[in-house]
């Protein structure tokens, strides 16, 4: 757990706190044990006659641990809803927020306005401007025709599939490095089928990537060390945002047409593809954001994309 709101919280809030937010508190039905005896004398009713007498004893055994165990666990229960209570007061007294690191399950306290100024670096680093209207209608519009248009990547029996029916413009998600939540975009169905037809049809060649943590000690193993060699992790920042759109569609473009697909089927992929990287744009605290440049943050396809052309470069 990262404190940077200087909270000061008891040590058991910070033993609470360092089991991470995937951490579920206890919380049973109150008459949960009766609904499972119930449930176990159904069943020991389907037995033969001699043989239920025996399972009631050893359900009833099982039973009366399971109580005891219960008692002890619902102490444990109430404990931690007066902590838990305990440590969102503390949160909301002092103007701050709850997230998770970049990476791990690290819990992350800082005060919202240390990250409203996260957002707004994010916004402000990545050729990002306010826009006049909300374009997810248009947006909308033009998945629905794309996805009309076409007829070699999608049956016409199975368009309706790849529409999202009720979309909303993608919305910024509460964490550390503010991540886009692009799942009901109105490109979000139509990106995610892009990304299965460039795995199918590009055939990106992933020579220079690790798949595993075991292909990398691996490799490491079988590279000559001296001592004075030493070990430099790279980043590349912002990355989606730097990609260059025209210049990576031409590089998918010249992927496909290598790899001897027909003419129909490259046509309706290159469409998709610009219907997809046109639509970069979220939402944060009521005004829609575009992004000028790049790749749109939280798109399926983004990953993928963003592989074509570094890949190329190597």
């Amino acid at each position: 757990m990262v404190n940077n709101a200087d909270i000061t919280f008891t040590n058991k809030d910070i033993t609470f706190l360092e089991k991470g937010l995937k951490y579920n508190l206890h919380n049973r039905k109150r008459n949960w044990l009766s609904t499972l005896a119930l449930e176990a004398e159904t069943a020991i009713n389907s037995l033969p006659h001699p043989e239920r007498e025996y399972f009631r004893n050893k359900v009833a055994e099982n039973l009366e641990q399971l109580k005891q165990h219960d008692r002890n666990v619902n102490r444990t229960a109430r404990s931690e809803h007066n902590t838990i209570k305990q440590i969102i007061t503390k949160i909301q007294n002092n103007k701050a927020t709850v997230t998770s690191a970049d990476k791990g399950n690290t819990i992350v306290i800082l005060l919202m306005q240390q990250y409203q100024l996260k957002i707004h670096n994010f916004i402000t680093n990545n050729s990002s401007q306010i826009a006049k209207t909300n374009p997810t209608k248009t947006y909308q519009n033009q998945v629905r025709k794309t996805i009309n248009n076409t007829t070699w990547l999608i049956k016409p029996e199975h368009r309706w599939k790849y529409v999202n029916l009720n979309p909303t413009e993608p919305t910024i998600r509460a964490l550390i490095r503010p991540i886009v939540n692009w799942q009901h975009a109105p490109a979000y169905k139509l990106a995610k089928l892009l990304t299965e037809k460039i795995q199918q049809l590009a055939s990106l060649p992933y020579a220079y990537n690790i798949k595993k943590k075991s292909q990398l000690i691996q490799e490491l193993k079988q590279t000559p060390l001296t001592p004075t060699s030493a070990f430099a992790s790279l980043n590349i920042t912002n990355m989606y945002s730097n990609i260059p759109i025209e210049e990576t569609k031409h590089i998918l473009y010249n992927s496909i047409t290598h790899n001897a697909i027909d003419q129909h089927t490259i046509t309706e992929l290159i469409n998709w593809y610009e219907i997809v990287t046109q639509q970069n744009y979220f939402e944060n605290n009521d005004q829609i954001i575009l992004q000028k440049d790049g790749l749109a943050m939280g798109a399926p396809s983004s990953s993928i994309i963003s592989e074509i052309f570094p890949q190329n470069i190597e």
